[in-house]
């Protein structure tokens, strides 16, 4: 959809669950030396300004990160590098996935970004410069590129699902996706809204990679009459101790529930 902007929802608690395990699945797949490709079929502008009136204005930042950053050390992939990029940016920026992605990668690795709004294009070039940056249909464009080159690598699926044919186009592309490449680490991310409008994407996911991880977190809706009510992460090919990471998280979002009742 060329109408979602995600500077009204960066650093929200759907995005700490997401980073949260993209960034430990980067940092534990680059300890081994050997290169990796990350490709992302939504990368937005790939740096958020958490003052500017988008965020102020849902009020889904000040809840997020900044309010449950004592849930990462200092040395989780995820909290270092948000801290990195503050030390340079300032501390009212926040990263999207993509620049979070191109600081973890090395030298050698290679990072592809498709994004399809002109506006949020521009930025994107301009925030993570190295990377190879696409503006195109991201789930056409992941189809067009793998397997990639190098073979061993992430591909982080997240579209706004402002549509609901999404949720089936996404489902077709991942079963696909997933057949050209077998030993890709497909993450998919999905929001919770009241309805449970993902669940026949779910359904077909999991036909698909019925030995995929499963996460998925609830927190209380961001502001009164706000359908999400929590966030939910299908990953094929879950690297080795992403689930442990998975359950640590969880437990941390249940406290979020507890507090509110």
């Amino acid at each position: 959809m060329l109408s979602y902007q995600h500077s009204y929802h960066a650093a929200n608690l759907a995005d700490v669950q997401k980073h949260a395990l993209l960034c430990w699945t980067l940092a534990y797949m680059t300890r081994k030396d050997k290169p990796l490709s990350y490709i992302e079929t939504h990368a937005g502008r790939g740096l958020y300004d958490l003052g500017g009136a988008e965020a102020r204005k849902t009020g889904e930042a000040a809840k997020g990160f900044d309010a449950v950053t004592d849930w990462f050390d200092a040395g989780h992939p995820y909290r270092a590098t948000v801290d990195a990029l503050r030390a340079e940016y300032g501390p009212q920026s926040y990263p999207g996935s993509p620049a979070l992605a191109s600081r973890l990668l090395r030298g050698d690795d290679v990072l592809h970004l498709a994004e399809l709004h002109p506006q949020e294009f521009a930025a994107l070039q301009t925030a993570v410069p190295a990377a190879h940056s696409h503006q195109r249909d991201g789930l056409e464009f992941a189809l067009a590129i793998t397997p990639p080159t190098p073979r061993r690598g992430v591909c982080l699926i997240d579209p706004s699902y402002e549509v609901k044919s999404e949720y089936e186009h996404v489902a077709k592309t991942v079963a696909y996706l997933h057949r050209k490449w077998p030993v890709g680490v497909i993450m998919v991310w999905y929001p919770l809204l009241v309805g449970e409008v993902h669940d026949p994407m779910l359904q077909a996911l999991e036909k698909t990679a019925p030995s995929a991880l499963r996460h998925e977190v609830t927190f209380p809706p961001a502001r009164e009459g706000h359908r999400m009510i929590g966030s939910g992460m299908f990953l094929i090919n879950p690297p080795y101790g992403l689930e442990d990471e998975a359950k640590r998280l969880s437990a941390h979002f249940k406290t979020l529930q507890e507090a509110k009742t």
